[in-house]
């Protein structure tokens, strides 16, 4: 057993050939949702298995939900979802661009709290590796006695930000002597937040030789049955969208909050975003953007759904340009989002 300096005086002494445990540090942890460790069909499997098991992600009765989980979707899904990644995927250094944008901020995230010594910076996935569980045991091993639990999803659902802190609190379980830990709320509605997405799109537009008629605000989708139980997912993403909007000056008919991505026979979150694209495009809309706000790293859903689907969608039914706007990634204004939340959410404890 390894006991602190205040520990070992109170027994009397030190146990022979054990130095104290390390104290007074604080962790940030940040999570993003995850990513397989390569293309082949053998990591997706994997990466999909832990996905698709989850029980906040699926809510259907095992009953129902494992024998088409194990029967079809992990015998299919793979090599096709493996091949969607090829073609996003990060070839130098051979990873996923969410992979090496979730280093980046944490890396970044770090220099920018280099003042206060006292602060570590790490980073984890909720779905591969690296996992919570271990980044949570490393903090606390380095000395971190609090730890900031930062689920990088601007917007609240319990399919994402609830599992990263069902996974933390399950590693806390195992623990004897537990860190402190503080999750991070939703900041949907942040000021900075709102600005940093403003901006984004004011630049990218500004970098165009056309001007689009529409933005489409491209939102990932959830099960409409999610919401109807109580989930603020919905609610927020319009809030955003909204706030967005009033921010850049633009009238109400210019900006459309969509959702994407949607798995099974299900009804989810409308209206939908490639539905919505080829109705505009079909209406005669020539010219349009799309941005995912709900994504704070580009990723599969982004950059291959987004900016190769939704744009071939639109070319093939009659628009003519179209333009994706970049997650904010690990950019200067993305940081200083990121910077924010953190600093307000370690107010009391540096």
């Amino acid at each position: 057993m390894i006991l602190t300096e205040d520990q070992s005086r109170a027994v009397g002494e030190l146990p022979a050939n054990h130095p104290p445990v390390k104290i007074q540090k604080v962790g940030v942890l940040i999570v993003n949702l995850g990513t397989p460790d390569g293309t082949d069909y053998t990591s997706m499997r994997r990466y999909l298995k832990e996905f698709l098991t989850d029980r906040r992600v699926i809510e259907w009765s095992r009953f129902l939900w494992y024998p088409i989980l194990f029967g079809i979707v992990l015998n299919t899904r793979p090599g096709r979802v493996g091949k969607a990644y090829e073609e996003i995927w990060n070839k130098d250094l051979d990873e996923s661009y969410l992979r090496t944008y979730t280093r980046n901020q944490s890396d970044k995230l770090g220099a920018l709290l280099a003042s206060h010594p006292s602060v570590m910076v790490d980073w984890a996935m909720r779905y591969g590796q690296p996992s919570i569980s271990d980044k949570i045991n490393a903090l606390k091993d380095a000395g971190c006695d609090r730890i900031v639990l930062f689920p990088l999803y601007p917007q609240y659902a319990a399919a994402t930000t609830a599992t990263v802190n069902d996974k933390a609190f399950e590693a806390l379980m195992k623990m004897r002597w537990q860190p402190a830990l503080r999750t991070v709320p939703p900041y949907h509605d942040d000021p900075v937040y709102i600005d940093a997405i403003a901006q984004s799109i004011e630049t990218h537009i500004a970098g165009l030789d056309w001007e689009p008629e529409m933005l489409l605000m491209s939102f990932h989708g959830i099960p409409q049955s999610y919401f109807l139980k109580g989930d603020p997912y919905h609610c927020q993403c319009l809030k955003t969208a909204r706030l967005v909007r009033e921010r850049l000056g633009w009238p109400k008919e210019r900006l459309m909050p969509t959702f994407q991505s949607r798995f099974g026979p299900e009804e989810w979150l409308q209206p939908y975003t490639d539905k919505t694209v080829e109705k505009l495009a079909r209406d005669g809309v020539k010219r349009i953007a799309v941005i995912n706000p709900g994504f704070v790293s580009d990723c599969l859903e982004t950059l291959e759904e987004i900016a190769g689907e939704a744009g071939e969608i639109f070319h093939e039914h009659g628009g003519e340009h179209f333009t994706h706007i970049p997650c904010l990634n690990d950019s200067e204004g993305g940081m200083k989002v990121l910077e924010a939340v953190v600093r307000r959410e370690l107010q009391g404890w540096i």
